[in-house]
């Protein structure tokens, strides 16, 4: 039986590609639109890696060989986290962000291209398509109450299930009351 449902391994390279697109569009947009594009892209870093982060970096380490991958995932999402929220500080206009943009950029789609190669597999080789597509349901529901800026030092499924829920009421205020001042 065929079925038109993604599994949760095309639901995140579609959003890799989404990520990609979106780097390009910081990169070629100036003002205002600039500026919304990059908070386009902190949202969809930040929402993406905490998903992957409370559901399939703890599924992949439970795979054989699956620790030492997660282990070097969640190190470069660290690393990541941390550039995005130095980048959100300083603002698209800031002297200095291009340059931090480009490592930002760099780093993201290495990662993307790390998990490609090696979490992925892993999970399409330990599961089924029934499994995988209830996997995207379920990292579909977590990114609906996921934070929506970064927040180094929450990399594991714990700490982002203690800390993440508060952290997600906070960033989706603070986009509330951006929105209705930016109108």
């Amino acid at each position: 039986m065929s079925t038109d449902k993604k599994d949760v391994i095309e639901l995140l390279e579609e959003q890799h590609q989404e990520i990609r697109r979106l780097f390009g569009e910081v990169e070629q947009a100036s003002g205002e639109e600039r500026r919304d594009a990059f908070r386009d892209l902190v949202r969809v870093l930040s929402v993406h890696e905490t998903a992957e982060e409370e559901l399939v970096h703890p599924e992949v380490r439970r795979l054989e060989g699956g620790e030492p991958i997660v282990d070097a995932r969640v190190g470069e999402e660290h690393r990541a986290k941390e550039l995005l929220s130095t980048l959100d500080e300083l603002g698209p206009e800031a002297e200095g962000f291009d340059t931090l943009l480009m490592q930002l950029r760099d780093d993201v789609l290495a990662h993307a291209e790390h998990e490609e190669r090696s979490e992925f597999p892993l999970l399409r080789e330990a599961h089924d398509r029934q499994r995988l597509e209830a996997m995207a349901d379920t990292v579909r529901a977590a990114e609906a109450v996921a934070p929506t800026r970064p927040h180094p030092g929450t990399e594991s499924a714990a700490k982002n299930m203690l800390f993440g829920p508060p952290a997600a009421l906070m960033d989706r205020a603070r986009d509330a009351i951006r929105n209705v001042l930016n109108r």
